[in-house]
């Protein structure tokens, strides 16, 4: 799918401007909490987080209609012709890294146990209780009676199974009125990701928020769960590297050393502007360089950038039980693998979204009956959690692409 991409003056004007603002906001609220009496140093926390809110609330505004367009466009677009094998190692691939990831970033959450610190009182009014579901409820849960009332609710697995029928349907159309789909579903899709930046700009304004409420109410005692979260994500990901690793040393042997010192430099470059789009232009050119045919770049990097985002992956699991921990929701062993399914799917077709995972966090929080003002704890450290992992989709889409080009025969 050739899809429209965020503005590249967004990479970089962006994490200045977020850094000052976590900085000035976790300032601000300790000083508040410090200085002013817990009562009113509450009100005064309500009152800055109604900003906060109000990002939260734009957030969820484009989670529907923007899956709906870039999931159906991408399959819509896939008319051309099979590429047989190549296709088919990618995809193995991609699910077995996504799995991995995910069950990674849960069992890492559930032995670290990094949110069980803050004790937060459940939101007014209080989220939905999360329930366990039947084989037979979840089965038929996939079919939306109605889009409408699918996207009016954010049903991120009824929107994902109706794009998808949508965009197949499109596909099976004659040549003319397939073509013209394509473009319109293009054009929807380039206006999503075109107010998706647009609210994405607004999120150093709602870090600050975020983080002067989070220290105005808890004060110093605050730090040290978020700090704990960071970290724990962070050897996480570490674990997830030397899994990366292992794997591509056993499929690709003594080429693996070679490979990952090629794939330092754009994995930095994701790493320090906490954009994995960033570093595209230098993964390609080092993987070509490399001997990797450059019409399996093409094909696997592109996909890999909509489907294998390892650190995304592990990112939405780690962060969703982080957030059950701290407004003491428990999860029982059927509601996370229920969690782990919907996760599989949840950042699929958002491909070129500002903190794609930020919006897919955002869409799936409530569907297993936490806060989704839970969001606003994660988002005054997302960008130091963005550096990771956007640093570790390239490493991931960089050996998935070498995998391929060394399995799949030419034609």
């Amino acid at each position: 799918m050739a899809h429209a991409s965020a503005p590249s003056s967004l990479v970089t004007a962006v994490p200045t401007a977020i850094l000052a603002a976590m900085l000035l906001g976790c300032a601000g609220g300790l000083a508040v909490n410090l200085i002013m009496a817990a009562p009113d140093a509450a009100r005064i926390a309500d009152g800055v987080g109604v900003v906060a809110e109000l990002f939260l609330r734009l957030i969820r505004m484009v989670i529907a209609p923007l899956l709906f367009a870039t999931l159906a466009g991408g399959i819509a677009g896939l008319r051309g012709g099979g590429v047989g094998r190549p296709a088919l190692l990618a995809a193995s691939w991609f699910a077995a890294a996504s799995l991995v990831s995910l069950v990674l970033g849960l069992l890492a959450a559930d032995l670290l146990r990094p949110g069980s610190g803050l004790h937060l009182p459940p939101p007014h009014p209080p989220a939905r209780a999360a329930v366990a579901i039947s084989p037979h409820d979840l089965l038929l849960h996939l079919v939306p009676t109605s889009i409408v009332d699918a996207m009016a609710r954010n049903d991120l697995v009824q929107i994902v199974v109706f794009a998808s029928l949508f965009g197949a349907a499109a596909l099976a159309l004659p040549d003319e009125p397939a073509a013209r789909m394509r473009v319109a579903l293009g054009d929807f899709a380039a206006v999503m990701l075109r107010l998706t930046t647009l609210v994405m700009r607004t999120a150093p304004l709602a870090v600050l928020a975020a983080l002067f409420a989070t220290f105005a109410r808890g004060g110093l005692a605050v730090a040290g769960p978020l700090a704990a979260f960071i970290a724990g994500y962070y050897a996480t990901m570490l674990v997830l590297w030397v899994l990366l690793a292992g794997v591509g040393f056993a499929l690709l042997g003594r080429a693996l050393p070679g490979l990952l010192r090629s794939l330092a430099s754009p994995a930095l470059l994701a790493f320090a502007t906490a954009s994995s789009e960033a570093a595209f232009p230098l993964l390609v050119e080092r993987l070509e360089r490399l001997g990797v045919p450059s019409r399996l770049v093409g094909f696997v990097l592109p996909l890999g950038y909509a489907f294998n985002l390892d650190g995304a992956m592990l990112f939405l699991a780690f962060a969703s039980l982080f957030v059950a921990q701290a407004y003491g929701v428990l999860l029982g062993l059927g509601q996370q693998v229920a969690m782990l399914l919907v996760l599989m799917v949840a950042s699929k077709g958002t491909a070129g979204v500002p903190r794609a995972a930020t919006v897919a966090l955002a869409s799936v929080l409530p569907l297993f009956g936490l806060p989704s003002s839970g969001l606003l704890l994660i988002l005054g450290v997302d960008h130091l959690l963005d550096m990771g992992r956007s640093g570790t989709n390239a490493i991931g889409n960089g050996i998935a692409a070498a995998v391929v080009a060394r399995y799949a025969r030419p034609g």
